[in-house]
């Protein structure tokens, strides 16, 4: 039977202890599903159980979920991540020999102690599914047990793209978590999916967690994108010279046309405006123009407008904001 966080029941014999009874480890799904005499029923983590192989030597260390979660690990392992001897709770010694495991009960439930061992021991949990909700309190526990962030949730890693891959569901939660706990790496690369994002509909909460720092990023952001849309968007066609068929009355009809096209498109403009929005404003003017001269100028322009619109991908913008933060 399956816990949260990737346990199992086990049914051990009740004075034994796990390391002296592993072949009397038997899954709970027996006939009937009863509970052999003398034995008890003990939840063990599917990863960090007393049979795996994560680590040349024996389990030294049993953590306990609040939710009776066991996991067993290693001294050395939680010692090596941890700056403050996992909160405290690991005595700074080293590991002896013939000496009982440690055991520690967490107020953590199993879900995020699963995703924080993970992460330790430099381990994915991508098949555990954890939500976002998981995902930060897990990220929170890692900082309370002194693992550092910076190391542990460094680009490429486990945690950093788990939590990468909330971020098209989740972008200004998964960007705040990542202002909060300083991971510009994490807040660069989320910043792709906060284009969509109105910043009328930022709380007071969400903005407290990001600090005034990351707070004038994501502003400046959306500022950037919005300033060039309209930057590129009032630069009209190219004019040519006078026609029997088409003269300078003409073309400055067209260009007020394109100046009232272009207006309101900067009225309505965002950061995320897509360029088919683009193509059917400036593409409605050509139902009012007869000169083939000024067609073809008008759907060349248009064509390199959504070509420059669609070369200012967010790399160029976080590099303004990558300046921002450190100058």
């Amino acid at each position: 039977m399956q816990h949260g966080g990737g346990a199992m029941d086990l049914v051990v014999n009740e004075y034994g202890s796990a390391h002296d009874n592993v072949q009397q480890f038997t899954l709970v799904g027996i006939p009937g599903g009863r509970v052999p005499s003398g034995g008890s029923l003990v939840s063990m983590s599917t990863t960090f159980n007393d049979c795996s192989n994560l680590d040349p030597s024996p389990s030294d260390v049993w953590i306990i979920s609040v939710n009776g979660v066991r996991f067993y690990v290693h001294r050395h392992r939680l010692s090596s991540a941890s700056e403050n001897n996992f909160n405290f709770l690991i005595p700074g010694r080293p590991d002896l020999k013939g000496r009982p495991p440690h055991i520690i009960a967490l107020p953590e439930d199993s879900n995020v102690l699963n995703v924080m061992l993970h992460t330790i021991y430099d381990i994915s949990c991508d098949s555990y599914h954890p939500s976002f909700e998981t995902l930060t309190s897990a990220i929170g526990a890692l900082r309370k047990y002194g693992v550092s962030l910076q190391e542990y949730m460094a680009p490429a890693t486990p945690l950093f793209t788990l939590v990468l891959n909330q971020a098209p569901r989740r972008p200004i939660e998964t960007y705040a978590l990542a202002a909060e706990n300083e991971l510009n790496d994490l807040a660069v690369s989320v910043s792709s999916h906060l284009l969509s994002f109105q910043l009328r509909d930022l709380t007071d909460g969400l903005a407290t967690r990001m600090g005034p720092l990351y707070l004038r990023r994501l502003v400046l952001l959306h500022h950037t994108r919005t300033a060039e849309l309209r930057r590129i968007i009032f630069s009209p066609p190219y004019p040519h010279g006078p026609t029997n068929s088409c003269g300078i009355v003409d073309r400055k009809a067209l260009s007020r046309a394109w100046a009232l096209a272009a207006a309101q498109l900067a009225w309505d403009a965002n950061p995320n405006l897509s360029s088919s929005v683009i193509q059917e404003t400036f593409g409605s003017l050509l139902e009012q123009i007869s000169c083939t001269i000024c067609k073809e100028n008008l759907m060349i322009r248009v064509k390199e407008i959504v070509i420059q619109w669609s070369i200012m991908n967010v790399s160029q913008t976080t590099s303004i904001l990558d300046y921002e933060l450190y100058y």
